[in-house]
């Protein structure tokens, strides 16, 4: 028997990607026959024996098992009824096009696909493993019936234990408060509000501070361009957009952190609140999706976008040793679920289970 990921896109740094390659080597670890095959491959990956492009996924039989990530509008979902096999979909959530409009009428376009896909393969999906309770209810309300069960995202967290960039660090170790944010720059990420707030906290609050939005824009540069010019229309100095950087920047980034602050208004998970967790950084979180789900009772939850609001609250975490002491301990305590050990268990089981009850022989 087979277990075969399949999805649009494999990425280099993508959580849903690095999902797919985590749950790889526990099916494998498992026994199993296994691979991943997508559509399209980052170069970065090219030497990833495990990954192949979709035109190569070998013929299937009835009991073999498809596992579908589903996080955007993609061809696949044509292809996945006429695919023999049990079909499982790990549901990554999908960002509503109305976010794009302004910005990206093809990313407007491939998201409200990704809507229309997921109505569409409803009758073929036997079970579907949601990376979130908010995934998990979403579905629910787009009348899935199948099982649902939730597992977490799988971080390998050994791979933050590497050294991080040693010239960023140092650079960012220079006594300003650092605010940072790290996901892609795009509108649902709202990265707009992030400035806001960090401008009125330098100009009134804490001069001698920066903020640093990690991530690409690539796709979304009108939408980047417009950050860019939000921030010069504010005369604000110190904002850093450091675009696509290296696993080590990132990890530096981290460590400078003394606060991650996030505004966004949608995540089907949010890796970066647990990666901000790791690193033990004070959270401060815009309450939408699955952004509370995920922080847990861990940082502050916030349903304020008031700048004036944040940048207090951004300086209250800053200065109180004690509500800082205690948002670190509590986010020590939530990362306790992400466990890769416990989440491994998780999804393991719920693969175990699924198995069992399909009444599919290995």
């Amino acid at each position: 028997m087979k277990i075969l990921q399949i999805m649009p896109t494999v990425s280099f740094g993508d959580a849903v990607s690095s999902d797919a390659r985590a749950l790889h080597r526990v099916i494998s670890e498992m026994g199993f026959k296994t691979g991943i095959f997508a559509e399209n491959i980052d170069p970065k990956l090219s030497g990833d024996k495990s990954i192949d492009y979709v035109s190569e996924l070998p013929p299937t039989a009835d009991e073999d098992i498809i596992i579908f990530h589903h996080s955007t509008g993609t061809k696949l979902c044509e292809m996945l009824p006429k695919i023999k096999g049990h079909k499982i979909m790990i549901y990554h959530n999908i960002t509503p096009p109305h976010f794009f409009g302004k910005y990206s009428s093809s990313a407007e376009k491939v998201t409200r696909l990704g809507y229309e896909n997921t109505e569409a393969i409803r009758p073929y999906i036997e079970y579907v493993i949601a990376d979130s309770e908010y995934n998990a209810d979403e579905l629910r309300k787009m009348g899935y019936e199948c099982p649902i069960d939730v597992r977490p995202v799988l971080i390998p967290f050994a791979d933050y234990e590497k050294t991080p960039d040693e010239e960023i660090l140092k650079c960012y170790s220079d006594g300003y408060v650092n605010i940072v944010f790290v996901g892609r720059i795009a509108p649902n990420k709202c990265q707009q509000d992030i400035i806001a707030a960090f401008a009125y906290y330098k100009k009134h609050i804490e001069p001698r501070s920066r903020l640093i939005l990690v991530g690409s824009d690539s796709g979304m540069e009108q939408y980047g361009n417009s950050l860019k010019n939000y921030v010069n229309a504010l005369s604000l100095d110190d904002v850093i957009f450091t675009g696509h950087i290296s696993f080590p920047a990132i990890l530096a980034c981290y460590k400078a952190a003394d606060v991650f602050l996030c505004m966004s208004e949608h995540e089907g998970f949010c890796v970066p609140l647990v990666e901000a967790m790791f690193f033990a950084v004070p959270i401060i979180a815009y309450n939408s999706s699955a952004v509370g789900g995920t922080l847990g009772g861990a940082g502050i939850l916030t349903s304020s976008k008031n700048p004036v609001f944040t940048a207090k609250l951004i300086d209250r975490v800053v200065h109180d040793e004690k509500l800082k002491s205690k948002l670190i301990s509590d986010e020590k305590k939530r990362l306790e679920d992400f466990s890769y050990e416990k989440v491994k268990a998780l999804f393991t089981s719920q693969l175990k289970g699924f198995i069992s009850k399909m009444g599919v022989s290995k």
